[in-house]
């Protein structure tokens, strides 16, 4: 994946584990997103933080953070079945649970999915709201995911991240 990663200068790209939590992002990719979370453990899940940083969800559009919620927690219910009784994951299902009413009721609606390509609304400080399609590869064993950020034909997003490459790269 880390190959694969470094192909793509002129893609915001990213290594995330099952679990959402980045190992190794490109440049683009930290223009568009932001810089990798310090955090360890828990909460160093995107998942995780999602459910109990608000702050989290500033990078996606405000009509979005519903559709995104139903997708992080089927995809989640994926990698528990897959994983089977994993205390990680059991940790992070009991922990959501405990502090997020919204993780509770969707995680209570049994939905499972794997995420594998989905439209987002990203909302960059400096560029505005970015339309993106966001695909993503996982590993053999599936603990691992490489994600990738395209942009639609016909749309803004394309010179908008032609943009964050040179804002990027002047930080």
């Amino acid at each position: 994946m880390l190959d694969l990663l470094e192909r793509l200068p002129a893609t915001p790209a990213a290594v995330i584990t099952d679990l959402h939590a980045t190992l190794v992002q490109n440049r683009l990719a930290t223009a568009l997103l932001g810089p990798i979370s310090p955090a360890r453990g828990r909460e160093a899940s995107f998942l995780y933080r999602w459910f109990t940083d608000p702050d989290a969800r500033s990078r996606y559009h405000p009509d979005e953070h519903e559709h995104q919620s139903r997708v992080f927690v089927a995809d989640l219910r994926a990698v528990a079945a897959r994983r089977g009784g994993d205390a990680e994951v059991a940790g992070l299902i009991a922990a959501l649970s405990s502090s997020s009413a919204e993780f509770a009721a969707l995680w209570a609606r049994q939905e499972v999915a794997v995420r594998r390509s989905d439209r987002k609304r990203i909302m960059h400080p400096e560029v505005g709201a970015i339309e993106l399609d966001c695909l993503s590869l996982l590993s053999e064993d599936g603990t691992q995911r490489l994600l990738w950020f395209t942009a639609p034909a016909g749309g803004d997003a394309a010179e908008q991240l032609a943009l964050l490459g040179v804002l990027g790269g002047h930080r």
